[in-house]
């Protein structure tokens, strides 16, 4: 014979898979944060340093010449400072504005790391700096080489590509900046009443009016 009583049901699942939950969401924060900063910290560092070098003809002989980072291209550190800018933003939204957010920083990376790795062959702005100083337009760069400090810029964009493909995947689960001061919907307890004095009769009129027993005692 089978018992009729239900058996009883546990939460155990649920309560653990839920503190994994808890876990990712708090391990992919604490990498995105990493990630995006040191990521735009990299790159904007990768733009001050030298990433090209020659030497340009001039008359009695040749004249080295340098490039930074920023003169070759200033796309990589603009970027790293709206990816940076896009990181502290997710915080600040919810839903899908932070999905929008979070979809900048991706491409604010993927864009650094391309403009960085074009930048690594660019010799443009020592054609320019040729030409300034030998007074000939037509004058290029002579000796041409280049330093791994593109590259490096390159692997900070990559950072912050991956600072926001964790938002796009774990965003929705991190905390928001003022959020334990939004309303969660629930409604708000009522705050309990004065009693009333029988000997005031505007508070038996006032009671009266909300639709209170003025007579009845708690």
């Amino acid at each position: 014979m089978t018992s009729a009583v239900p058996s009883p049901r546990t939460d155990a699942g649920t309560a653990s898979s839920e503190t994994a939950a808890a876990r990712n969401g708090r391990r992919s924060l604490a990498a995105a944060l990493l990630f995006g900063a040191v990521g735009a910290a990299v790159a904007l560092l990768s733009s001050r340093q030298e990433w090209a070098s020659g030497s340009a003809t001039v008359p009695g002989g040749s004249f080295p010449l340098a490039a930074k980072g920023s003169d070759v291209t200033g796309v990589p550190a603009a970027l790293a400072i709206v990816g940076l800018a896009a990181l502290v933003a997710v915080f600040a939204v919810r839903r899908a504005g932070r999905t929008l957010v979070a979809g900048l920083l991706a491409l604010s990376g993927a864009g650094a790391v391309v403009a960085a790795v074009l930048g690594a062959g660019d010799s443009a702005a020592l054609d320019e700096k040729a030409a300034e100083v030998s007074g000939n337009t037509a004058a290029t760069i002579g000796s041409l080489g280049h330093t791994v400090w593109p590259y490096v810029g390159a692997a900070g964009g990559a950072l912050i590509l991956l600072a926001g493909l964790l938002a796009l995947r774990y965003g929705r689960s991190w905390p928001s900046m003022g959020g334990r001061y939004e309303r969660d919907g629930t409604p708000r307890p009522r705050k309990a009443a004065r009693p009333v004095d029988p000997e005031r009769p505007e508070e038996l009129w006032k009671a009266l009016d909300r639709g209170e027993d003025p007579t009845h005692e708690a």
